[in-house]
């Protein structure tokens, strides 16, 4: 079984991009959330993602690295397995240039040459310990974890949220779902996570299932699927430059594979941790230094005190577990 990468990248410090953000955006230094800093600054990282992959997941076939066409100095991109792809290459011209991340992410299933099981990054997500093929896809298909969670209406992010359940509801029966699937739904390694899927197993309609935050694995085929569905919505809130809330994100197409059926049950919260950097910074450092997950976020945030800071304690521990230079690397 071949499985891809893909990984999404910005660089903020780049003139050409700066002006054309500028353009559409009315405010390069505008802070919220769709065009602040936090979301496209590049805090020199990068190197340290290829190395991880070398290093930790040696049997991906292909890194397809995404930008709005722009390269790393550094990157080698003759090795023979990275893609350089711009998104020219699969988003359509009338939405371009685009700004939103939901809108890269729903039309990178045509990237030419892509894997039908793949595993979607954020340049955020870093793995740091060895991983295996297993905790991406067993059997033919994506590992997960479907459960429940409580919704909080004041997130504007929860409520792009809502507007995937909207479509899962109209054509998937919950009670069917979880019938059909009962065993992946109520699998023994979701622990305490399960408890809203025995609390709500008997409600009609669907609700906010938790978002992992971590590499995602996808299969290309659901996308498809997807598209041939909801076509239309998909391509009407497409011209969303900056996020909206009427944007659909990923979570449409990873909730559709947990309805298919077309997942194996994974409490992907035993291996991977998400570091809000505003307020776990040095957990974050420590997790880095000792290696205790396999694969980490660092979410980045404009409030982060003492940046500079920050960041070079983390490039310091980077740079403890991967101090070699990777084939990825001139």
């Amino acid at each position: 079984m071949d499985i891809d990468f893909v990984v999404t990248w910005v660089n903020m410090d780049d003139p050409e991009w700066q002006n054309e953000f500028s353009k559409y955006s009315g405010n390069k230094d505008n802070t919220k959330n769709g065009v602040s800093k936090a979301r496209f600054r590049d805090y020199g990282f990068l190197k340290y993602w290829f190395r991880g992959v070398e290093k930790f997941a040696p049997w991906v076939r292909k890194i397809h690295f995404v930008t709005s066409g722009q390269k790393p100095d550094w990157l080698d991109e003759n090795n023979p397995k990275i893609h350089l792809v711009s998104h020219k290459d699969f988003i359509p011209t009338e939405f371009l240039p685009t700004y939103n991340s939901v809108v890269i992410e729903r039309y990178m299933y045509r990237i030419p040459g892509l894997a039908e099981h793949f595993v979607y990054f954020n340049d955020d997500f870093f793995i740091i310990n060895h991983i295996e093929k297993e905790r991406f896809f067993k059997n033919g298909l994506p590992c997960d974890i479907a459960v429940f969670t409580y919704n909080p209406s004041w997130s504007q992010w929860y409520v792009r949220i809502k507007n995937n359940i909207r479509l899962i509801n109209r054509h998937f029966d919950k009670k069917e779902v979880m019938e059909r699937w009962h065993d992946k739904w109520f699998h023994k390694s979701y622990g305490t996570k399960a408890r809203w899927n025995y609390l709500l197993r008997f409600y009609n309609k669907f609700i906010t299932l938790r978002v992992p935050h971590n590499a995602q694995p996808y299969l290309k085929s659901t996308f498809e699927e997807v598209w041939a569905n909801e076509g239309d919505e998909l391509t009407r809130t497409s011209v969303n430059r900056f996020r909206a809330l009427d944007d659909y994100t990923p979570e449409l197409f990873r909730i559709w594979q947990i309805c298919k059926g077309n997942f194996e049950p994974y409490n992907t919260y035993q291996d991977t941790k998400m570091f809000p950097l505003m307020v776990k910074s040095k957990k974050a450092i420590k997790a880095i230094y000792e290696q205790s997950y396999s694969l980490i976020c660092l979410n980045d945030n404009v409030h982060i005190r003492h940046y500079e800071e920050v960041m070079g304690s983390l490039r310091d521990a980077f740079q403890s577990i991967l101090p070699e230079k990777s084939s990825f690397e001139r």
